[in-house]
């Protein structure tokens, strides 16, 4: 028994998915060009890089977390419904109950 009931699908566009990149990169980039252009020793310069490649390093994974709790909602959502489907296809209203 097929559902009438689709979880939506939010398709990423090619434009969004460029943008997104172009901005990781020009952000990335600058904060680079700022860390090696401040007027610091050599250890706080150091110290900043390492703070940049940890955070971003972070931020990828605090989104894949976001997106696997996402598609895990997705899952639970589509079992429910086929768990109801399957209820749903095998009652039968004129069985007699004894």
């Amino acid at each position: 028994m097929s559902s009438s009931r689709e979880i939506p699908q939010t398709p990423t566009t090619v434009a969004y998915f460029i943008q997104s990149a172009i901005a990781f990169g020009v952000s990335l980039a600058t904060a680079c060009i700022g860390i090696l252009y401040l007027p610091i020793d050599p250890w706080q310069r150091g110290f900043l890089a390492i703070t940049l490649l940890f955070l971003t390093s972070s931020t990828f994974t605090l989104a894949k977390v976001v997106r696997d709790r996402q598609e895990l909602t997705t899952v639970r959502a589509r079992i429910d419904e086929a768990r109801v489907d399957k209820l749903i296809a095998e009652h039968d209203p004129f069985n007699k109950v004894a």
